[in-house]
């Protein structure tokens, strides 16, 4: 039996810039089926659920590569759905935002199934190169999994960032899009990460919340996007240089997740 699909995703989907062959896959794995009803079910979680608004979207170039550059929090990955989300329903025409999941998500039986079919990546460099050179937008959290690991009290800050995003980007010669994301630090507000439990699981760690199981609850979440950063380079610099380039975005995230969170306390 096919899966529902709702009438303004299925609008939504037509206008995707995807070169779906006539199986329904694209080159890269991604189901339009798949896309159908994930998007169906994540539609009310994005717009009710945790009632997501999204700021500085028009600064996502609507064609060609880009990378979505910004911060982690929340125990579990729940912004990045949200990400997700937005540049499929909050951005004309609607783009797909290719994230690189962590290799413990990807072994997962069905789990790494559903996570390409949604085009969602393991993440691999050689991944990574090929979405931006086929001008793709690719999602980057250059916290990792060090940033979802933040317990409440650390939600609003952000812990190092890897240099890899950089050097990617300079390489294949993609404009960085930061943005910030804030409130999925209180949907899933992490007390302590069980890290042993993870280990037994595959995983990092598994977080807990004060209910016990990391369940979100509501939650009112902010999205911002600032203007796009074009860097100059080759990707082959020093450390130095990189590490430079790095501490800008870095700190252009930094000021993009105070706005964001400003707005989320406004409404």
């Amino acid at each position: 039996m096919r899966t529902p699909v709702l009438p303004e995703v299925d609008r939504r989907l037509r206008r995707l810039e995807l070169r779906f062959g006539p199986l329904g896959f694209d080159p890269f794995g991604v189901s339009r089926d798949q896309l159908g009803w994930s998007f169906s079910l994540l539609w009310p979680f994005y717009r009710w659920y945790f009632r997501t608004r999204v700021h500085g979207q028009e600064n996502i170039p609507t064609r060609g590569r880009a990378m979505l550059v910004g911060n982690h929090s929340g125990g579990i990955p729940i912004d990045a759905l949200l990400v997700i989300a937005a540049a499929f329903f909050d951005l004309e025409p609607p783009r797909l935002a290719h994230g690189m999941v962590d290799k413990f998500v990807a072994a997962i039986p069905f789990v790494g199934d559903l996570a390409r079919g949604f085009g969602q990546l393991t993440g691999l460099p050689e991944h990574a190169v090929r979405l931006l050179e086929d001008e793709q937008l690719l999602l980057v959290f250059p916290e990792g999994a060090r940033g979802t690991a933040k317990l409440y009290p650390d939600r609003l800050g952000l812990v190092d960032f890897g240099t890899g995003f950089v050097r990617l980007a300079l390489q294949t010669k993609s404009p960085i899009v930061p943005f910030a994301c804030a409130g999925t630090g209180d949907a899933v507000p992490s007390v302590l990460n069980a890290e042993r439990l993870g280990r037994l699981l595959g995983a990092p760690y598994i977080p807990i919340t004060p209910w016990g199981l990391p369940l979100p609850r509501p939650a009112r979440v902010d999205i911002v996007f600032g203007e796009a950063m074009t860097l100059s380079g080759t990707g082959a610099e020093e450390d130095e240089v990189i590490e430079r380039e790095v501490a800008s975005v870095r700190a252009r995230i930094e000021a993009l997740l105070e706005e964001a969170e400003r707005r989320r306390r406004e409404r």
